[in-house]
């Protein structure tokens, strides 16, 4: 099992940046495919973006593509999501999880709060 918790959350003026962070403890931290997940107020949990074991390939919500990058440090057991040219509409709950092989994004962090203002 793995633990997450998430930082870097915060205030920010539209078309500013954040950089949130992610770390896990437990089991081997590579063995885990990561991703980053939001939720705003009143929505349904969204996908944002994930990152392969390695770190070599990463995927991203068509919302975000370009605006964010997603990286990970399996040295460090971290997992990043730099935001930038933030939107009102990135305001939201931004959770880390993981992942073991093809299986679905099992374990959570307790989610940081990003707000963007207009």
């Amino acid at each position: 099992q793995v633990q997450l918790v998430e930082s870097g959350g915060g205030l920010v003026q539209a078309g500013g940046s954040l950089r949130l962070s992610c770390a896990a403890s437990g089991r081997t931290f590579s063995s885990y495919r990561m991703g980053w997940f939001r939720q705003a107020p009143g929505k349904e949990r969204e996908f944002v973006a994930t990152v392969s074991r390695s770190g070599g390939n990463r995927y991203y919500a068509d919302s975000v593509k370009g605006r964010f990058t997603i990286s990970r440090d399996n040295a460090k057991n971290t997992v990043d999501l730099q935001m930038n040219s933030l939107k009102p509409e990135d305001t939201a709950v931004y959770y880390c999880a993981a992942a073991e092989g093809s299986d679905v994004f099992r374990y959570w962090g307790q989610g940081t709060q990003v707000t963007v203002s207009s």
